[in-house]
């Protein structure tokens, strides 16, 4: 598989093929966005579009990223994932040098628990538990 980011100005030609990936991961997104804010944020440049692509050059997974610039660090914020995008080390590896083109330096992102065991077998750490009070 091939792990490539999608120009801004290509997003809605590619948004047709990556819409059910983005859609599954809103699902566990407790609300924050929709589906259509998410094609917002990707089409206006906002976040950036990745795809995992096999050898015939169908998507089999997609992801956005916010981008968090921080005293330190550069975050590379995954706001939604699915598919296979990040399956096994190579696509992983493969990830981490789309992000790292992009001036990142650190990856975070929140996860449910089945996603936090498949993500520490990459050598993710758990850093702190989010806690939310809705006013």
């Amino acid at each position: 598989m091939k792990v490539q980011y999608v120009p801004t100005e290509l997003t809605a030609q590619s948004w047709p093929q990556v819409e059910k990936f983005i859609e599954a991961a809103i699902e566990h997104s407790h609300g924050d966005y929709t589906l259509e804010q998410v094609k917002v944020f990707v089409c206006m440049g906002q976040w950036l579009l990745v795809v995992a692509t096999d050898e015939n050059n169908q998507v089999k997974g997609a992801a956005t990223v916010s981008f968090i610039n921080m005293p330190n660090d550069r975050v590379a914020y995954i706001t939604t994932i699915g598919g296979r995008l990040v399956a096994n080390e190579e696509t992983f590896s493969q990830l981490c040098g789309v992000l790292k083109h992009r001036g990142a330096t650190k990856i975070q992102g929140l996860g449910r628990p089945a996603i936090v065991r498949l993500w520490s077998r990459l050598g993710f750490e758990p850093v702190s538990t989010l806690v939310e009070y809705k006013l």
